[in-house]
């Protein structure tokens, strides 16, 4: 099975926004915010979805910087996998 660099890419894009999914869910239920695994998740996700909450403001009680993180990171995802394959980079 030959991997390439595009698919790592791929796939790191795709473990990343499943990621931010999984944020948005546990922001919705009672967890315990120092379980280890919540923890990773919001320590990978934070930076990206802080930087969008420091652009977006929220409204009311609603916070669109997750939908605007996920879409980012779709965009930036298909942009690099776009540059890669027009170089040459499988």
């Amino acid at each position: 099975m030959n991997i390439g660099i595009t698919t790592v890419v791929y796939y790191a894009f795709e473990v990343y926004t499943w990621l931010i999914f999984i944020r948005i869910i546990l922001s919705w239920v009672r967890v315990n915010p120092y379980h280890p695994v919540v923890r990773f998740i919001i320590e990978m996700t934070e930076p990206v979805l802080g930087f969008f909450r420091r652009l977006i403001p929220t409204i009311g009680m609603i916070d669109f910087s997750p939908i605007f993180a996920l879409l980012a990171v779709q965009l930036a995802g298909n942009f690099i996998i776009y540059i890669l394959r027009s170089i040459g980079i499988y």
